[in-house]
């Protein structure tokens, strides 16, 4: 049996350990040398010298896709269908793209169809597709959902959904009063390790990463956010001192389907507690014959807040020409996670420090002289968002400035 200087990689109980590249190259050479007859010279500009050199890199480039491939039976590291694996094992799958989804009112004819597919277009020329068919109603007009035909993160701001796409007859105007609840990407690899981790206490009954982690496995779910009164007193919580009924339960969500989510609510909750929220949905227990109890449970779907921001960089004339679009494309990928850190979620915190290293990370001629955000303006080194609020980023909102 043939053997090999070439030295082996190494599984140790602090994981695996590669050999370095001098290692290999050693390795290659004294197993070429041995081969060719000894006093082999391995100059670069020769012959065997360039099979060295090739060989060795061609080693190194295995033994690197090996250890990553290796590696990605860690749950804090795999990515992509490895990632999809380890999330099988806890009966999760990686929650694909959604659209935005935008309540609006129509206007037209008593007793007119709007039929399921109906188009209306936004004042950026995005598509919105009517959920399901309605009739508009004696008074002029009926409510319908609407989902952007495009999926991702595309805001929709109250009154932006304003036109007509496709003519219906008797359908003459829409308009949206709240802004839409905004679409995501498919789940990034950060946030569905974010999502497995809360996952652990999926099984369990009664307590809050219980219901958090329920309620996020639920389709096109977003965001969650949960807390409690165990007082007998009401309570305040948040920078928007939302008040909580004593002795409650609050659940904040982003997206998902009302029925489904008061459905997991009541399944994991404690017996008697009350509820907060600004939706509610009627629950029925299926255990019993008719007539079958039904519960009314609530909580809460957050507003909405668009953050500011305003990027002031050093001037340098050899920087990129749509150096704004790229700033701002970096902005919106560390705010949705999609860098690999933590997105912007209900009832958090956002730094803008956050979002340096996505910026510099454009050229390296670039220079960062400060970074502001904000809900109203953008004047703050961080915003905190209150359990009732949802952080939302569109490209028109990065003011990027050079100074």
């Amino acid at each position: 049996m043939s053997t090999s200087s070439v030295p082996t990689i190494q599984f140790t109980p602090n994981g695996v350990v590669l050999p370095q590249e001098a290692e290999i190259y050693e390795g290659v050479y004294q197993d070429y040398n041995a081969a060719f007859g000894g006093n082999l010279n391995p100059a670069g500009e020769t012959p065997q010298g360039q099979l060295i050199s090739s060989t060795t890199a061609i080693i190194g480039d295995h033994n690197a896709l090996w250890a990553e491939f290796v590696n990605q039976i860690d749950p804090d590291i795999a990515a992509g269908f490895m990632q999809d694996a380890i999330g099988r094992i806890y009966f999760l799958n990686r929650h694909p793209a959604t659209s935005t989804v935008v309540s609006c009112t129509c206007f037209g004819v008593p007793g007119t169809i709007i039929p399921e597919g109906a188009l209306a277009t936004d004042d950026q020329d995005n598509l919105y597709s009517c959920q399901a068919s309605v009739t508009i109603a004696s008074n002029g007009q009926v409510n319908a959902n609407f989902a952007c035909t495009t999926t991702g993160p595309i805001a929709c701001p109250a009154g932006a959904l304003a036109r007509v796409y496709r003519a219906v007859m008797g359908w003459e105007s829409i308009t949206n009063l709240a802004a839409g609840v905004v679409g995501t990407l498919v789940e990034s690899r950060a946030d569905f390790e974010y999502r497995r981790k809360q996952s652990v206490a999926i099984n369990g009954h009664g307590s809050l990463p219980s219901i958090y982690a329920s309620v996020f496995d639920l389709d096109n779910v977003i965001d969650v956010y949960v807390t409690e009164n165990t007082s007998s007193q009401p309570i305040t919580v948040g920078v928007t001192n939302y008040q909580l009924a004593p002795h409650s339960l609050y659940v904040a969500v982003l997206g998902g389907n009302n029925s489904a989510i008061g459905k997991t609510i009541w399944l994991k909750k404690d017996v008697g507690c009350d509820y907060n929220g600004n939706t509610a949905i009627n629950v029925t227990d299926d255990s019993y014959s008719y007539p079958q109890p039904t519960y009314s449970v609530k909580f809460q779907r957050p507003s909405i807040k668009p953050i500011l921001f305003n990027v002031a960089l050093a001037y340098n004339s050899a920087l990129p020409a749509n150096i704004t679009e790229l700033v701002q494309a970096a902005v919106i990928k560390a705010f949705n996670g999609i860098d690999g850190g933590a997105r912007a979620r209900i009832g958090g915190t956002i730094f803008a420090s956050r979002y340096y290293a996505g910026i510099t990370g454009i050229d390296s001629r670039v220079q960062i002289i400060e970074i502001q955000i904000g809900i109203d303006t953008p004047v703050h080194n961080s915003v905190t968002l209150g359990i009732n609020q949802a952080p939302s980023i569109s490209a028109a909102n990065i003011t990027v400035t050079m100074v």
